[in-house]
């Protein structure tokens, strides 16, 4: 049904778009995800500032060592993958801590300035970088002929 949305959308306003298949392929492969997702770990994304944010996620009872971050191209994958061994001797596991995949799609000016655990909370640091070429500028007005030549 997705697909279908995304391909109706895309053939309507491709006449007029230029350069935006990136953005629909982005699009549709985060509407793909979301079908796929559970809801754990939890998480929060949080606005720090204007160009600030954190993704933060409650991993408790994993340790640095359970715990894989790995950015590729605009895919942000975090995993957590507990040893067997934690889970001996238990009588009744009332505690989730399952294995676990979890995706962000990032944006091309989001840069990953590090991650922190913290009492069972994954802190992941994010940065929004606007090159100087995106930030606005001013346009000087010419002449015609200096314009075209």
């Amino acid at each position: 049904m997705l697909n279908t949305t995304f391909d109706s959308i895309w053939r309507d306003i491709s006449p007029f778009a230029v350069g935006f298949d990136r953005t629909f392929n982005t699009l549709e492969l985060l509407a793909s995800s979301r079908t796929k997702e559970t809801n754990y770990p939890p998480y929060n994304i949080r606005k720090i500032s204007e160009d600030q944010y954190a993704i933060e996620l409650a991993v408790a009872g994993f340790e640095d060592k359970d715990i894989d971050i790995e950015l590729v191209e605009e895919t942000l994958t975090i995993k957590g993958n507990r040893p067997k061994e934690a889970s001996d001797g238990l009588l009744h596991q009332g505690l989730a801590a399952r294995d676990f995949v979890k995706k962000f799609v990032l944006s091309d000016d989001m840069e990953i300035k590090g991650a922190a655990l913290s009492n069972g909370m994954l802190y992941i640091g994010l940065e929004r970088i606007i090159p100087d070429e995106k930030k606005p500028r001013k346009i000087k007005l010419t002449s015609k002929s200096k314009l075209l030549g």
